[in-house]
């Protein structure tokens, strides 16, 4: 039974990845329009992709579901429910990763930040109603603090890897891949949907067309000025991640933030 657990949650998780990894950060993130934000810094010549003609392959398989299934689904999906309740849904289920987030702070030795991690859980889920409100963010102005496994792995001393695009999640490395699954087992134990596959299935597929629904065009617009989108994706995926003290993975890259959150890596 546990393993069943683990493994429905995993296939769940990844549902949930299919636009985070797809789609890079957009809460006070770079400026795609600006050229700046495509200055390759020089540790990037080192990044690691020994298997570039795989990765390209399934670079170009997740564009396609990206713009042929998901995109199209969410268009659809926006004229019919209005942006403040999609909101709403992609606070609440950012709000159920914050106990993940909390310990991950934890094992990283950031106790102060996963402190305000559990208490900005512990104040959205009773003011704000089980998360569908953000009264920590908006009236005690504790801002979202990212944390997941690859992040705590880095800490760790933990290397990338080699480089991956991963079919249908998009890109990452071997150590925050593995990360995002630990995340998503972690998840798992405490949805109240965890047991039944067909209903977390139904739940994180809402879930990746809702956050999609709230970011149209911005994929297309960043694909549309990259000579090589390949290469600008790749960079632009190391490019976030150091913007932080720490790195994290493509889960981490939050799909929707409310303006005034101040995002940190």
């Amino acid at each position: 039974m546990l393993s069943k657990l683990r493994a429905q949650s995993v296939l769940s998780w990844l549902l949930y990845l299919v636009v985070l990894a797809a789609v890079p950060a957009h809460a006070a993130a770079p400026d795609y329009l600006d050229d700046a934000s495509y200055d390759t810094p020089e540790n990037y010549e080192s990044i690691y992709d020994p298997l570039e003609p795989f990765n390209r392959v399934m670079f170009t398989f997740n564009d396609r579901l990206y713009l042929w299934v998901i995109d199209p689904v969410a268009t659809g999906y926006s004229k019919v429910v209005p942006t403040d309740f999609r909101t709403i849904i992609s606070n609440f289920f950012y709000n159920l990763g914050e106990p993940v987030r909390s310990v991950n702070c934890l094992l990283q030795g950031r106790v102060a930040d996963s402190g305000l991690v559990l208490s900005r859980f512990l104040i959205n889920s009773t003011a704000g109603v089980f998360g569908l409100a953000d009264p920590a963010g908006n009236e005690f102005k504790m801002k979202r603090i990212p944390a997941s496994l690859g992040q705590t792995f880095a800490a760790w001393g933990i290397g990338d890897g080699v480089y991956l695009v991963v079919p249908v999640l998009g890109p990452s490395t071997l150590r925050d891949l593995t990360g995002s699954i630990g995340d998503g087992v972690a998840r798992g134990f405490y949805t109240p949907w965890s047991d039944d596959f067909s209903t977390t299935s139904a739940i994180y597929g809402s879930q990746t067309i809702n956050e999609v629904s709230l970011h149209l065009g911005q994929y297309q617009e960043m694909k549309s000025i990259s000579l090589d989108p390949y290469v600008a994706f790749r960079n632009g995926y190391f490019q976030l991640r150091q913007k932080g003290p720490r790195t994290g993975n493509t889960a981490e890259f939050p799909a929707i933030t409310p303006p005034d959150i101040n995002y940190q890596q």
